[in-house]
């Protein structure tokens, strides 16, 4: 066995430019050693060449359908085998039911964390596909040894989809804490980061930045995702001015971050039930000493204290944020004392280096319960 024992951290497609958090837990272990594990590959700014792929060839699809429809995979099986782990930390729990039969047979505990769509919209689909989910759901939920959620209301929904409360924690992955930044100038005032997808309500904050005259606020856009035509075509009609950069490596997250006088992050739950868990995006900000305008959505106001570290309002009540924009915008007195009370609150709560000891301390747990 190695010096550090050994986790697989799974993430069947491994891994997307958004999920920074994963990789970022991963490399905050400090006494188990991560092996990043994934079904395929997917080509971002987080990815890496030492990711092991158990089916990097597109020659390879007949070979994922077998495990996505039987759950098993000699390949995969042989993928675990040779990276021998302690331990298999999945990651939304769809991937978690992939990974966990091969786990099972070879004795490898499982850890499947929920973040959000895998316990609110996949598990309500209609049809053939959703019972074939939510039998999975369940059966995943039965052999993992511990169920992570990443909010309290991410833990009560996976207990409602059948999980069993003595299994689900409530466990923040928490983001890196930076030092105090340097004032910089203000390029934008507000700033949206995050996939161009209906929970996210790009077009909510659109549409409230129209409303917004005469100053006409500055607005950027981090990301991508299947709305992003139609949101540029809206911020167009409604004269909106909105800059777009696309998806950006972390590096340019935070410095459009710093440039910034706020994150809107208004949320709200999508007409299919998709939701969000925590996003990472609120805390990252928040840790840069950014005030938070957002929504009363889902685990959103377990990190952001309304009037204290930000403002919410009711998700989709476009009149309230646009309330709520304007208040900040117009006070740089309360941006400074609510972006200083959310740094606070991070370093408190969120600290990554804090939440992943924690982290270990549940994987030492599992491990000596499996041995």
């Amino acid at each position: 066995m190695p010096a550090e024992p050994r986790v697989v951290i799974w993430r069947s497609a491994m891994l997307g430019g958004s999920e920074t958090f994963i990789r970022n837990q991963g490399e905050a272990l400090s006494r188990w050693q991560p092996v990043y594990a994934g079904a395929t590959k997917v080509e971002s700014a987080v990815s890496r060449d030492t990711d092991l792929i158990a089916y990097p060839s597109p020659d390879d699809r007949n070979a994922f359908l077998r495990l996505r429809l039987t759950g098993s995979s000699p390949r995969l099986r042989r993928l675990l085998a040779d990276a021998a782990p302690r331990l298999v930390h999945a990651h939304f729990a769809g991937d978690g039911w992939l990974v966990s039969g091969e786990a099972r047979r070879l004795g490898i505990p499982l850890i499947v964390t929920a973040h959000g769509h895998d316990v609110t919209r996949q598990p309500a689909s209609s049809g053939a596909h959703g019972i074939r989910y939510r039998r999975n759901l369940r059966t995943v939920f039965d052999r993992a040894a511990v169920i992570i959620a990443v909010s309290d209301v991410i833990r009560s929904k996976a207990i409602g989809w059948g999980a069993d409360p003595a299994k689900v924690r409530v466990h923040y992955s928490g983001v890196p804490i930076p030092p105090p930044p340097a004032p910089v100038a203000k390029l934008w005032d507000v700033a949206f980061v995050g996939r161009f997808v209906e929970k996210k309500g790009a077009d909510d904050l659109l549409a409230a930045l129209a409303t917004l005259q005469p100053s006409r606020p500055r607005a950027v856009f981090i990301g991508a995702g299947p709305m992003l035509p139609s949101m540029r075509a809206y911020a167009r009609e409604l004269g909106v001015d909105a800059t777009f950069l696309g998806v950006q490596p972390p590096d340019e997250v935070r410095r459009v971050l710093l440039a910034s006088r706020l994150l809107a992050a208004p949320s709200r739950t999508a007409k299919d039930g998709d939701t969000e868990g925590l996003p990472t995006t609120v805390m990252e900000a928040a840790a840069l000493g950014l005030p938070v305008v957002s929504t009363h959505h889902s685990g959103i106001p377990e990190a952001v204290d309304d009037g204290e570290t930000g403002l919410l309002s009711p998700e989709g009540d476009r009149p309230a944020l646009a309330a709520n924009l304007s208040r900040l915008l117009a006070d740089e007195a309360l941006r400074e004392k609510l972006g200083g009370r959310a740094r606070e609150l991070m370093i408190a709560k969120f600290d990554l280096r804090t939440q992943t000891a924690r982290l270990e301390e549940i994987y030492d747990e599992v491990s000596r319960a499996g041995a």
